[in-house]
């Protein structure tokens, strides 16, 4: 039983990578900076796949950190997308922009990414991709977790 919950859970962190590869290369959905922050710690969790071949724990506690840390970053990113707190200033609105210069605003501007982090780009049931990606990460990490009481 605990190999079938681990190959599950190996399936949720691929199934999400391939999904937002899927929406940036098929549907021309360009990601920001903190949707590339939450793909890194799901290919941390692959590495999980250690628990299969060598049956060892600390595979499984990889794979849950990973994923962990995957929906933190996506609860951060839906703080950011939803004005709860202020997101990255390389990828986020924000700040005083009255004590510029023309010519530093116009750097500012010209300097800022195409796709911003505190823009919703997408929404299901009233949850953004970030949002989604929360909640499947740690309930992926769960699974990671629940496998090490298995047998």
């Amino acid at each position: 039983m605990r190999r079938q919950v681990q190959v599950l859970a190996l399936a949720g962190s691929l199934g999400l990578l391939l999904g937002a590869l899927a929406f940036q290369y098929i549907g021309g959905m360009a990601p920001c900076a903190l949707c590339i922050w939450q793909r890194w710690p799901h290919v941390v969790a692959l590495l999980g796949a250690g628990a299969l071949v060598l049956a060892s724990p600390v595979f499984a506690l990889v794979g849950a950190l990973g994923a962990a840390t995957s929906g933190g970053i996506g609860v951060y990113h839906t703080g950011v997308e939803r004005g709860w707190w202020p997101g990255p200033s390389s990828c986020s609105a924000g700040g005083d922009l009255s004590r510029l210069t023309p010519e530093e605003l116009l750097a500012q501007i010209m300097a800022a990414p195409v796709v911003r982090c505190d823009e919703v780009p997408w929404e299901m049931l009233g949850l953004s991709m970030a949002s989604w990606n929360a909640v499947a990460s740690f309930g992926i990490a769960g699974l990671w977790l629940i496998s090490l009481k298995l047998r």
